[in-house]
């Protein structure tokens, strides 16, 4: 059952470009269009389309870094090749932490759709999830990755659903009303949230025919997508429906879907959200078990979670080890909150990717690069330099509870790379 053999190459453009629009697509529009209209009005599209920016950006490090190390480890492999192995295993860790959360998190309005659909209680649907989840995972990644895109397509439908509900009320509102500026960034910071997925395109690279070159068009096309059909769903929604009323209220898409198809719209929506969590955890444990994956296979972390199933040839061990952290996380169940505590440990990631370009750019500029971001100052590349500080804009305008949290969870990272450091004779 148990072996290190190299993950087996799976995934073409088309499928990991679909994996990766399925995740992005996931519970965050889903559930945070609501609160983000609260915050921006009727300019919430243009939180989006911010968010959006920012992320491409962040895409675009990660398409040149993902060209040059097409490994498993992503975030990981990339920081550890600029700062070394310290700072690669504490940015690591702080990707282990929002797959966890995510799922956790993601899992819980799952469970909530589940028990509104089915009966039974909130955790019993979450804890299952992750159960046949990851029986999926450990099948094989072919196998997830035709789920994923499966329910991808009902996520398509459902934000179509909402478009086309939307057409008849264009131009009825003003979209450049807000109720104050700083909402604006502050929806921004928080639906920055609904772009994450993008990095687990990298994260699957190791199971990806010729990488180098298909994974980067994979991230281009997945943000390029998903940034056109969310700026799309937020001018509908806001024109369907009051940005107030929006921000009250807890299931918002369903609500702009019933003013034209009535009650039904309720069933039929928590329908696609059920599959659109689904869909989040299935592809952010994928991506998570991969990066655990390559860091124990690096020997970073223990090396019995880089065990591969000698018959689907998957990271059982890291799927299900994946799995126990996020259920023992279910427990956190504000969804807005725990969205920001994502965002808080992304964001860090985020700054050191690019930086980690910008470092490379200097430090190791004779290596193969399949894919180059455009537009330099000598070596100092421009774009990976804007999106750092754009990132550290959003990072400003998280609140004082989420940085809380956040502080804790880096304490925990900064103690377990000391102790793992210590033990493997890294200097100080």
């Amino acid at each position: 059952m148990e072996g290190e053999a190299e993950l087996k190459k799976e995934l073409n453009l088309l499928e990991i470009t679909l994996v990766g629009i399925g995740n992005i697509l996931g519970a965050g529009i889903y559930v945070l269009i609501g609160k983000a209209a609260g915050l921006a009005g009727n300019m919430v599209w243009f939180s989006f389309l911010f968010a959006g920016a920012t992320a491409a950006l962040s895409a675009l490090s990660y398409m040149e870094l993902s060209s040059m190390y097409p490994r498993a480890g992503a975030e990981y492999e990339f920081v550890k090749r600029a700062f070394g192995e310290r700072v690669g295993l504490f940015v690591g860790l702080l990707v282990i932490g929002v797959v966890v959360i995510t799922s956790s998190a993601v899992a819980l309005g799952f469970g909530r759709y589940f028990s509104t659909i089915f009966g039974g209680g909130n955790l019993v649907g979450a804890v299952s999830l992750f159960f046949v989840l990851s029986l999926i995972m450990v099948y094989g990644i072919k196998e997830s990755a035709r789920l994923a895109i499966f329910i991808t397509l009902i996520e398509l439908l459902g934000l179509l659903i909402i478009i086309y509900v939307g057409l008849p009320y264009l131009g009825t509102v003003n979209y450049f009303e807000a109720p104050e500026l700083t909402g604006i960034f502050e929806a921004s910071t928080l639906i920055f949230f609904a772009f994450l997925g993008f990095e687990d395109i990298v994260r699957l690279s190791q199971e990806t025919q010729n990488a180098e070159n298909t994974t980067p068009k994979a991230l281009l096309i997945a943000i390029f997508f998903t940034v056109f059909l969310y700026i799309c769903v937020a001018v509908t929604a806001v024109s369907v429906l009051d940005f107030r009323v929006l921000g009250l209220s807890v299931v918002p898409l369903a609500d702009v879907a019933a003013v034209e198809l009535g009650n039904g719209a309720f069933v039929l929506l928590s329908w696609i959200a059920l599959f659109s969590t689904m869909n989040t955890v299935l592809v952010v444990m994928l991506g998570g078990s991969r990066i655990v994956y390559g860091m124990a296979y690096a020997g970073s972390l223990p090396k019995s979670l880089s065990r591969v199933h000698r018959r689907y040839q998957t990271p059982w061990v890291a799927i299900f080890g994946v799995a126990c952290l996020s259920i023992l996380f279910v427990l956190l169940r504000d969804i807005t909150t725990v969205a920001n505590i994502a965002n808080f440990m992304i964001f860090i990631v985020f700054f050191m990717v690019n930086l980690s370009l910008i470092k490379l750019r200097y430090a190791d500029p004779t290596r193969t690069r399949p894919f180059k971001v455009p537009f330099s100052v000598g070596r100092l590349p421009l774009l990976p330099s804007l999106s750092a500080l754009s990132i550290v804009f959003l990072f400003s305008r998280l609140n004082a509870e989420v940085i809380a949290y956040g502080l804790v969870l880096i304490g925990i990272s900064v103690l377990i790379v000391l102790l793992k450091t210590r033990k493997k004779g890294l200097p100080a």
